[in-house]
């Protein structure tokens, strides 16, 4: 508990975390209120659960960034020499930050899920928003788990690269252009699509609803149901961080 406790007063002694979340939650919930002031009466039955959830990634994404900078900030500046000074055992240091810094982006992740979810309402009150399935209550609540696990394998990468313009780069990088652009690979494209993480593990928000315009993106044929998707997430979210503490352990602060 103690380790925690440090962990935490670190990481909200800075002004980056506080940013990022400020960030991610009006992100999300702005971008989410400008689609449902602009869906029309005749599109209100596309305005579902799922589609509250359409600028999750935003959020996500900079929940990313937070948790990548709450490791390469410390390297930055040699703080992690105290914290490793404080407590020989680096596996437990490191864990303990992973905890904290995950947990907050679960928390955010919930929040701007359910604020989404709800500020649709208050905008469309007519719309189908009702949560009433076991598929449209993990299109809300889900989101947070994907965040948890998201920030996990930040945590992982900036312990693997320790300097904050490369862990960002490559995530993004990753991210926002291998993701998308592996799975158009001609011939062994599909094949790579089903085990990329980050496209599994939206499967876990969305396996079961139909595909349409809106909400977060559908790809059918995925191998695993919704918490298999989640199982394979988190296990490669964990064996990034896995790699990163081996890292840490071999190599001088």
């Amino acid at each position: 508990m103690t380790l925690l406790t440090v962990e935490r007063i670190k990481l909200f002694s800075t002004r980056s975390p506080w940013w990022c979340m400020i960030v991610a939650v009006a992100l999300t919930v702005g971008l989410t209120a400008i689609f449902s002031a602009a869906t029309k009466s005749s599109q209100l039955a596309d305005l579902t659960p799922a589609a509250t959830q359409f600028a999750y990634n935003f959020g996500l994404v900079v929940m990313m960034v937070m948790a990548a900078l709450a490791v390469t900030n410390e390297y930055r500046f040699g703080t992690i020499r105290s914290t490793f000074l404080a407590a020989p055992d680096r596996t437990s240091a490191l864990l303990a930050k992973a905890a904290v810094v995950a947990g907050l982006a679960g928390i955010v992740g919930e929040i701007t899920a359910v604020a989404s979810w709800g500020v649709a309402k208050v905008i469309q009150p007519d719309a189908p928003l009702a949560l009433d399935t076991a598929q449209e209550y993990r299109n809300v609540f889900g989101v947070g788990l994907i965040y948890l696990l998201a920030a996990l394998f930040a945590v992982g990468l900036a312990l693997l690269i320790r300097h904050t313009a490369g862990a960002i780069v490559v995530m993004l990088v990753y991210l926002l252009l291998a993701e998308s652009l592996l799975p158009v690979i001609p011939r062994i494209g599909d094949h790579l699509q089903d085990w990329l993480p980050f496209i599994v593990g939206n499967n876990f928000i969305v396996a079961g609803q139909t595909e349409t315009s809106d909400g977060p993106p559908v790809i059918e044929g995925l191998p695993f149901g919704p918490w298999g998707s989640l199982l394979y997430f988190a296990a490669v979210c964990a064996g990034v961080v896995a790699l990163g503490l081996v890292s840490a352990k071999r190599r001088d602060a």
